[in-house]
């Protein structure tokens, strides 16, 4: 066979390898995927082949292990046998009609019921939450359970460490989980597990990427959590991460850029929900059920007044248990959403929920950093301030440096929700994540005091000033979008 030759039926295979790729994925790669979705990856084999299918075989599945997914289960069995009557709250004049539906809904997906006869103690300043969760460890007698999407031995972090060393040294057991692929893109991640070692206490990687033994998932499915335990009694959760709020990346630094982020404290039996979540991913990551903790230490508080529901979400579970509550909640308000995302990348669905919010005559905030951290996000973030500003949504923009990192919302002056999950598609479908349901107006209030504090550090985009948008910041708000659906 001469060159020629070989050059033509060389061609005439890539072509056929071509042709089958296109028509396999035609098939492939819309099952059980949502539309955009789909499109996205389509788009990406139909231009670029070869690159686009092996991209869509290394992070073209968002669903855990099946490993991981029986032991969801499994958990979510225990955790309905074990509450079973528990969901029983009193229902007074000012409970709202549509609230027990939403309840039944939070039941279903993540098998946590709601519970009354809480606390919960919104709180915003960033350095201070660290100084008190180390407080509540210094009250441990049984048991500490941490767990954090990025976790790092730092000179800020360094009283939570402390505090965890002391706990260790009087016969308390702590244990601590912490995202892999985001503990080593963190600066110290090797001192962070030295120091961990070095203080005695178990710890363990979670979703960790290691291939060559034997642990593999799809590289972007993360554990985005962040909670803390005590002795079944108090209990911490929010978007804040246990890290210097600079995140000690030079290019932060250089921008002076640094987090605001809201954490809840939690007392009262919904703090065993919490563990609930801890016990699910202790068990996913080392193959221990903890089942046999020492009972709970529970004082009761005249203000534990609150009913509260932990939500679950993550490609663990069957359905997007986070987009569910908070498109049901969207749909349910009668006067006024209120919400904070520091990364808003909404689907189809979150977008119609919202308009349509607007247009029955529902005052919608929304509020956002003025400027970003990550590239791709912050322009696809951009791409839907049009339509949201032509429905009538008030955006506020919180002001540089400040990267505005808090992730809750509010309904009416009924409920509120507050947690770990950005509203995006990443969120929704490729991290794990826990968001906490509050029905009670002190806690609405305490969330309408921390709105009212943003208010004052932001101000309100108008659809006159995005106009003057330059073109090219318009093209990559585009382009950034068309990638976002690549879930």
């Amino acid at each position: 066979m001469n060159q020629a030759e070989f050059s033509f039926w060389l061609t005439v295979v890539a072509l056929a390898v071509d042709f089958v790729i296109r028509v396999v994925a035609i098939i492939i790669v819309p099952r059980n995927r949502r539309p955009s979705s789909a499109l996205g990856w389509l788009l990406a084999i139909f231009f670029i082949p070869y690159i686009g299918v092996i991209l869509f075989l290394l992070i073209g599945s968002p669903r855990l292990g099946r490993k991981r997914r029986r032991r969801q289960r499994e958990i979510n069995q225990f955790i309905l046998d074990s509450t079973e009557g528990f969901d029983k709250v009193a229902h007074d004049k000012s409970w709202p009609v549509w609230l027990d539906r939403v309840v039944e809904l939070n039941r279903n997906l993540g098998a946590i019921p709601l519970v009354g006869g809480n606390s919960a103690q919104m709180q915003i300043d960033y350095e201070k939450n660290i100084i008190d969760i180390a407080a509540d460890i210094d009250k441990a007698q049984n048991f500490v359970h941490v767990e954090f999407y990025i976790l790092s031995s730092d000179p800020v972090t360094e009283p939570v460490f402390q505090a965890m060393e002391r706990a260790v040294q009087r016969g308390v057991e702590v244990r601590v989980l912490f995202d892999h692929v985001a503990a080593m893109r963190t600066v110290g991640y090797r001192k962070t597990k030295k120091r961990l070692t070095a203080i005695g206490v178990d710890w363990h990687l979670m979703l960790p990427f290691l291939p060559f033994q034997g642990k593999y998932e799809r590289p972007d499915l993360r554990n985005h959590r962040k909670l803390v335990i005590i002795d079944g009694s108090i209990g911490w959760m929010g978007s804040q991460n246990l890290i210097d709020s600079s995140y000690l990346k030079k290019s932060n630094l250089k921008r002076g850029l640094h987090w605001k982020d809201a954490m809840v404290r939690l007392r009262g039996p919904i703090v065993a929900g919490l563990n609930a979540i801890f016990i699910t991913d202790w068990y996913s990551e080392t193959d221990v059920l903890l089942t046999r903790e020492s009972e709970p230490i529970v004082a009761f508080h005249e203000d534990q007044t609150l009913d509260c529901q932990i939500v679950p979400s993550g490609p663990g579970f069957a359905s997007e248990n986070n987009l569910r509550l908070f498109l049901t909640l969207m749909y349910s308000a009668q006067e006024k959403i209120i919400i904070t995302s520091p990364y808003f990348v909404p689907d189809e669905s979150l977008m119609y929920a919202i308009t349509s919010a607007c247009q029955r005559g529902v005052r919608v905030e929304l509020f956002v950093s003025e400027i970003g951290d990550q590239a791709l996000v912050y322009h696809a973030q951009r791409s839907y301030y049009e339509a949201l500003l032509r429905a009538g949504v008030v955006i506020w923009l919180y002001k540089a440096p400040t990267i505005l990192h808090s992730k809750h919302m509010s309904i009416d002056d009924e409920v509120a929700v507050i947690g770990s999950s950005n509203m995006d598609m990443r969120s929704f479908s490729l991290n794990l994540e826990v968001s906490l349901m509050v029905r009670g107006a002190s806690f609405v209030k305490q969330m309408r005091d921390v709105e009212d504090a943003y208010r004052e550090m932001s101000r309100a985009l108008t659809l006159e000033e995005w106009k003057k948008q330059p073109l090219r910041s318009t093209v990559l708000d585009g382009l950034a979008r068309l990638t976002s659906s690549l879930q």
